[in-house]
């Protein structure tokens, strides 16, 4: 799955839009906050703060803690690699 296509069908199911957030496409809920992002190496970032979630997610070989490049991860949010591509639109939909 691309990320396009990814945007396509979750927002016409959710109320979520595509916007950017520090240069970095993403997908929001109309309050603003961020569920998911395109990741410049184009990996798919997700907010699961459901611990169980999270943790399945992480169980994902290659899946890893998110880190922008501060040095330091942010602990709800995983990197999803582009070779697992078929399980972003299950990760995004358990962050919706």
């Amino acid at each position: 799955m691309t990320w396009e296509e990814l945007v396509a069908d979750l927002t016409a199911r959710h109320p979520l839009h595509e916007s950017k957030m520090f240069g970095m496409p993403c997908l929001k809920r109309e309050n603003g906050k961020v569920v998911a992002g395109h990741w410049n190496d184009g990996g798919l970032t997700v907010k699961l703060t459901d611990e169980a979630a999270r943790e399945q997610a992480l169980a994902l070989h290659g899946v890893e803690l998110f880190d922008p490049g501060m040095g330091r991860v942010m602990r709800e949010w995983v990197l999803v690699p582009q070779a697992l591509s078929d399980e972003w639109l299950r990760l995004v939909e358990q962050a919706v």
